[in-house]
């Protein structure tokens, strides 16, 4: 909104005296400039809204009554302090100021409008989500049928639109791998559909299971968030791209802008989320910010760096489909069920063994930075 108002102004003024005076609106036009803008923007409306949101939800007595699945499975004797009663959907003031931020200060192009209307259908099924958990005072919510069908309805739409049309047909068309200078498989219309659908889906549930602990995922959030400002930011220059041999998506410069504003948001949560947390994002957040990196992902013709960056993410994941997987399996084989850890997700298994949950948190924000350094070194080393 920024950018057109600045333009619509130097247009007016051209010819005038005025355009002297209003010359230094050219900075608007500088995507560095609007994405530090979003970032600011975003931290200071979470900044604003935080404690707000928060009476607002104890109002509405939206916290977290019940046990929630760390607790139901066992004891952990680190978690000190009860979560009982910290209100949850703290999602709704991350995408808040992502939205605003992030309309106030891109260009609102296609790749824009799309992330941004996605995370809001994904805050949508989230803030239902938790509002059944709520009302039943359980942890669980709606049916895993349900959520999956709306994340890949969602996913394949993205995917399909992406083909449909010409100019962003090869994101869909054209498979990248990290490490690789040209695509490794072109044409490849069902694979390409797949991936990208996959891409969208899974980011998106990769973040709700890393939501365990208290600042955990909306950390790694930041981190992969960092690492996709950059790569947006290189994917739509055409003289960086072209000498980091990076493709080159048109517009995806405006998605450095939602990085931003997502950054921004998360580190104003990451103040009333961090230990011990006065308000949980839910999966009004999970859902939203995962779906959202798998979205900016694909659109700049990088789902696989995703996989690298959010290696956490990755972890978590994985160690639920393992677990739950040999759970299945070996109690086919032996009759009775076995584990592969502790406890699944990752984080719990890690508190079965006696971590404090600050340590598991800060320990996976080291290997988050690990996993984002391998990521951003795809740029160099080809």
């Amino acid at each position: 909104m920024l950018y057109y108002l600045s333009q619509y102004l130097l247009d007016q003024a051209e010819g005038t005296p005025w355009r002297e005076y209003l010359s230094p609106l050219r900075v608007f036009s500088y995507i560095t400039v609007r994405s530090a803008g979003a970032a600011i923007t975003a931290l200071l409306v979470s900044w604003w809204l935080g404690p707000k949101v928060i009476a607002w939800l104890k109002r509405l007595k939206f916290g977290q009554d019940y046990v929630d699945k760390a607790e139901e499975s066992g004891d952990l004797v680190m978690r000190i302090i009860q979560k009982k009663g910290t209100p949850t959907m703290g999602g709704v003031l991350i995408v808040a100021a992502l939205d605003i931020a992030g309309l106030l200060w891109a260009q609102w192009n296609e790749l824009v409008l799309l992330t941004l209307l996605s995370v809001m259908v994904l805050a949508g099924l989230g803030f239902w989500d938790d509002y059944m958990k709520i009302t039943r005072q359980n942890n669980r919510g709606t049916t895993s049928l349900v959520k999956l069908g709306v994340q890949f309805i969602l996913g394949g739409g993205i995917a399909g639109y992406l083909w449909i049309f010409p100019k962003t047909t090869s994101l869909i068309t054209e498979i990248q791998m990290p490490f690789f200078k040209a695509p490794v498989v072109t044409g490849a219309v069902v694979l390409g559909l797949i991936i990208a659908t996959v891409s969208i889906v899974g980011s998106s549930n990769a973040v709700n299971l890393t939501d365990g602990l208290d600042g955990l995922a909306i950390g790694c959030t930041l981190i992969v968030s960092f690492v996709f400002l950059v790569m947006s930011y290189i994917a739509g220059n055409v003289k960086i791209s072209a000498y980091l041999l990076v493709p080159y998506v048109p517009g995806a410069g405006e998605l450095t802008v939602c990085c931003a504003a997502m950054i921004g948001a998360g580190l104003g949560f990451l103040w009333f989320n961090c230990h011990p947390a006065q308000v949980f994002m839910g999966d009004t957040g999970s859902l939203a910010l995962g779906g959202a990196l798998g979205i900016m992902a694909v659109l700049i013709h990088q789902p696989f760096v995703l996989v690298i960056a959010g290696g956490v993410f990755v972890a978590e994941a994985l160690s639920v489909l393992l677990q739950t997987g040999w759970f299945k399996l070996s109690r086919r084989w032996y009759g009775t069920g076995r584990r592969l850890f502790l406890m699944a997700p990752l984080h719990h298994h890690f508190e079965k063994k006696g971590w404090y949950e600050s340590q598991v948190v800060t320990r996976f924000y080291i290997l988050g930075l690990l996993c984002a350094v391998v990521a951003l070194s795809s740029l160099k080393l080809r």
